[in-house]
This record gives C-alpha cells, sequence and structure tokens, in this order.
C-alpha cells in the first residue's frame, strides 16, 4: 500500500507531529512562519495539494472549499475549535472527513483572560511603565498611593458562554477565590440568563461563539445594566460587544476596567480612544499562542488520523457521515 503523504500548513509540534510522521511523508510548511504572512486560496490550498501529491491537508487559516475537494484527499483537518475555514458541506458531498480540534486552545485562552483580569485590576502596565521611566514617586506620590486596587476574592465573576474556555475559566477563577456564575443557552451547567448574570457579576467575561445571535450581544443596554464599577473582559472576539458602547461605559466609570484581546478585522488604530484610556489593557489576539496549543492540536489530528486510517471513528470529526462511504 502507497504511503500517505501530508502536507500541512497549520503549527505543529511535540509528539503529535512525530506521530503524524510515522503516519505519513509531511511537506511541513506552516503559514505562520512566513513572512509576510501567507493564507492560501482555496484555489492556491488546490494547487499546493497537487503538487505535493498529497493525500491528507493540515491547515489552521488555509480556505478548504471548492476544488480542494475534486483531488480525491483521504482527510481534511483543520487545526480551530469551529473550522470555519473549510467548506464542510463540499467536503461531505466529497466523502471527505473533515477533522477538527476542539479546546485545543481552551487552557491558553483561560490563562489570558486571568492575565489580563489582574493587569487591568492591579494597574499592572502603568506601575512597569512608572519603574521603566524611573517615575516611581511621580509627582511627589508613591506607588502605593497610585495603584491601589481591589482584591479578587469573595467577588463574583459572570461567565458568557462555557463552552471549552470558560469551563478552563471556571475552576481557575474558583481557585482565586471568586464566585463563578455562567450564562450559556446550550449548557446545562450555566444557570443563569444574561440579564440575571449582568445585574449579578462584578467581573464579566466573553467566551460565546460569534453567531447572528451574538453579534452585538453586549451593548449600550447591557452595559448600563451591569453593576457600576464591573470589570468587562473578552478573549473571543470583539463582535460579541458593542465597542463604542464599551468606551462610553468606560469614561463614564461604569466599567472600571477592560481587558480585551481581539479587535475586528485584528486591528485597532492607534488614535482609536481604547489606546488613550489608562484603564484598558490590549492585547493582540494572543490568547491561544501557546507552544502548548500546537502540541496539543498536533497530538489531536495525529490521533484522529491514525483512528481513520485503522477504519475507527476520529474523537473530533465533524461530519462522521461520510465515515465507511
Amino acid at each position: 500500500m502507497t504511503r500517505l503523504r501530508a502536507l500541512v500548513t497549520a503549527p505543529l509540534r511535540g509528539t503529535g507531529l512525530d506521530k503524524l510522521r510515522r503516519l505519513a511523508d509531511v511537506v511541513y510548511d506552516p503559514w505562520i512562519e512566513q513572512t509576510p504572512l501567507r493564507i492560501y486560496s482555496a484555489e492556491q490550498l488546490a494547487e499546493q495539494i497537487s503538487s505535493h501529491a498529497a493525500d491528507v491537508v493540515v491547515v489552521e487559516s488555509d480556505s478548504v472549499a471548492g476544488p480542494v475537494f475534486e483531488l480525491g484527499l483521504r482527510a481534511i483537518a483543520s487545526t480551530r475549535g469551529d473550522p470555519n475555514n473549510v467548506d464542510v458541506a463540499g467536503a461531505t458531498r466529497a466523502g471527505v472527513p473533515v477533522l477538527y480540534t476542539p479546546g485545543r486552545n481552551a487552557d491558553a485562552v483561560a490563562e489570558m483572560a486571568v492575565a489580563l483580569l489582574l493587569a487591568a485590576t492591579r494597574h499592572l502596565l502603568p506601575a512597569d511603565a512608572d519603574v521603566r521611566a524611573g517615575e516611581i514617586f511621580r509627582d511627589g506620590t508613591i506607588p502605593y498611593q497610585r495603584f491601589r486596587g481591589a482584591e479578587l476574592a469573595g467577588r463574583t465573576a459572570g461567565l458568557v458562554g462555557l463552552g471549552a474556555v470558560g469551563r478552563a475559566l471556571k475552576w481557575r477563577l474558583s481557585g482565586l477565590g471568586l464566585s463563578v456564575i455562567a450564562h450559556d443557552p446550550f449548557s446545562d451547567e450555566a444557570r443563569h440568563g444574561l440579564d440575571e448574570l449582568l445585574a449579578e457579576a462584578d467581573i464579566i467575561s466573553m467566551h460565546a461563539p460569534v453567531t447572528d445571535d451574538t453579534v452585538g450581544m453586549i451593548g449600550a443596554d447591557q452595559f448600563a445594566a451591569m453593576r457600576d464599577g464591573v470589570v468587562f473582559l473578552n478573549t473571543a472576539r470583539a463582535q460579541l460587544h458593542d465597542t463604542d458602547a464599551l468606551v462610553a461605559a468606560l469614561r463614564s466609570g461604569k466599567v472600571a476596567a477592560a481587558g480585551l484581546d481581539h479587535f475586528v478585522g485584528e486591528w485597532l488604530p492607534v488614535d482609536h480612544p481604547l489606546t488613550a484610556l489608562p484603564n484598558v489593557v490590549l492585547t493582540p489576539h494572543i490568547g491561544g499562542a501557546t507552544w502548548n496549543t500546537e502540541a496539543r492540536q498536533a497530538q489531536m489530528v495525529a490521533d484522529d488520523l491514525e483512528a481513520l486510517l485503522s477504519g475507527a471513528a476520529p474523537a473530533h470529526i465533524v461530519n462522521p457521515e461520510v465515515l465507511g462511504s
């Protein structure tokens, strides 16, 4: 039997990548290591698959559609919790299994949410800036005066979305002494309605997917319904909240602090109002950026490909109906 050939444009590492190399001849060309960054269109990806005579493709950001399904692939893997870069319906019509990696970055994003929470509430960035600038005793004051903050223990955190990231954050916040409540219409563990959560939580952290129902779900009315001095975190997607309404709430003091790890279009103009607010911590969508995420997604893909090749059902497959076809 001819050995499989896999084109891998997603970043992988560790024992999972080693296992993948035992299962197939791997052409490893991760998009994230290109300068400038490279994301293939479906046509470009199809050309690459054909030129490498690949039977399997593992992608993260490349578009998988149309011409890709005409190449007789044995499997497609997308290293995402939601493989929205893959035309799953098209793959299913072509009889191609689509593997994915739910929860592969849950721990990383949960840790980022904790980092943003601590940075925003304990004034870590301005304190660091004062040390670097030699301004520890700025304007005749001492740091203890300028950087006092409220402790987290005993406060209530409200999680909007209780998927893999929400669950990973829940136990971390509980370990810090917070009470944790959640809103998620698809989780039996989440027992609060959104209005109830907004009224009770001292900290609100967004972990919902972007859908027609969730875009803009936190707007001016929702910020107004929050407790005075609330801390707002979004390590999911900026589309979940109205940014203008958030700026207004931060300026008024309704929202005491915010930590944001995503902006629409992956870009925030340097003159955006958020950049001038001292009570906001801004990071450029790096919540999942850990070596562990890459190792975990590699292991998930390799394990599922091994199962597929052995005739077993992969643990993480979007379209199991194609198995055995």
